[in-house]
C-alpha cells in the first residue's frame, strides 16, 4: 500500500472526528467505526498527566489487569532454579530456565513478552538490564515480574496484565485491546485502566493529575475524552 492510499484512509477517517471531548463510550465507538486498516488494530490510550517523572516521587509504575484480555498470546518466559521449576512449567510458562535463558538473552534472542524471575535469581540477571531495560523486559517486584508467586503471575499475564509507566514526556501509553472486541469489552478495559492510573497516583502530584486522555486505533486518528465521563463510572 502506498502512503498516497494511507494518507487517504487517515484523512477519510479523520474526517469523522469532531474537535471536542468525548464521553468514553462514544469515544470507543467512534474509534471502531474510524478504524479501517486491514488487521485487527490495537486500542490504544494515550494519557498526559500531571506528573513530572525527573522527580521520585512523581514516577509512575505499575500493572492493571484487562477484564477483557489484550487479544493477543503473551509468550511467558520464567527464569527459576529447584522446585520453582516445575511449578513454572505446570502453571502454563512458555519458556523455563535459568542460566540457559540468560545466554540466550545475552546472545539477543528474545522469543517471549513477559519475562518473570524469582528472587533468588536476581543477581544472575543484573546484567540483563542492558539488554532488557530498553525493551520494558527486565523484571521488576513493581511490575509484578519478580515473585515467588509463579503460577499467579503467570497466569495473569497471560490473562491480560500489563505494565504501563510514565514515559520522560510525562505520558502513559497503553493498549486496552482489539478494535474487533465488543464494544462493551472495551468499555470495561479502558475503565480498568483509568481506575489503576487513579488508585497509583504518586505521592509527590501536585495539582491537575489528569490533563488529556485520547485514544485511537493503531492507524486511526486520535479522539479525545472527556475525562470527567470516566470518573462517573
Amino acid at each position: 500500500m502506498s502512503k498516497t492510499q494511507v494518507s487517504r484512509r487517515f484523512k477519510s477517517a479523520s474526517q469523522l472526528v469532531e474537535s471536542k471531548l468525548y464521553n468514553y463510550i462514544d469515544a470507543i465507538d467512534l474509534m471502531q467505526k474510524s478504524a479501517s486498516a486491514q488487521f485487527d488494530e490495537t486500542a490504544e490510550a494515550h494519557i498526559v498527566l500531571g506528573l513530572d517523572p525527573k522527580y521520585a516521587d512523581q514516577q509512575l509504575r505499575s500493572t492493571v489487569i484487562l477484564p477483557k484480555g489484550t487479544g493477543k498470546s503473551v509468550k511467558v518466559a520464567v527464569i527459576t532454579k529447584g522446585e520453582k521449576t516445575s511449578e513454572a512449567l505446570s502453571a502454563g510458562a512458555d519458556i523455563v530456565g535459568a542460566e540457559d535463558i540468560i545466554d540466550e538473552i545475552l546472545q539477543g534472542s528474545i522469543n517471549f513478552d513477559k519475562l518473570i524471575a524469582t528472587p533468588e535469581v536476581m543477581p544472575l540477571i543484573a546484567k540483563l538490564g542492558r539488554v532488557l531495560g530498553p525493551r520494558g523486559l527486565m523484571p521488576s517486584p513493581k511490575a509484578g515480574t519478580v515473585t515467588n508467586e509463579l503460577e499467579t503471575a503467570i497466569k495473569d499475564f497471560k490473562l491480560g496484565k500489563i505494565e504501563y509507566r510514565l514515559d520522560k514526556t510525562g505520558i502513559v501509553h497503553i493498549p486496552f485491546g482489539k478494535v474487533s472486541f465488543l464494544q462493551s469489552d472495551l468499555d470495561l478495559n479502558l475503565s480498568s485502566v483509568y481506575e489503576s492510573i487513579e488508585r497509583n497516583r504518586p505521592s509527590g502530584s501536585k495539582g491537575k493529575y489528569w490533563k488529556t486522555f485520547h485514544i485511537c486505533s493503531t492507524m486511526g486518528p486520535s479522539i479525545a475524552l472527556d475525562i470527567s465521563s470516566l470518573k462517573s463510572i
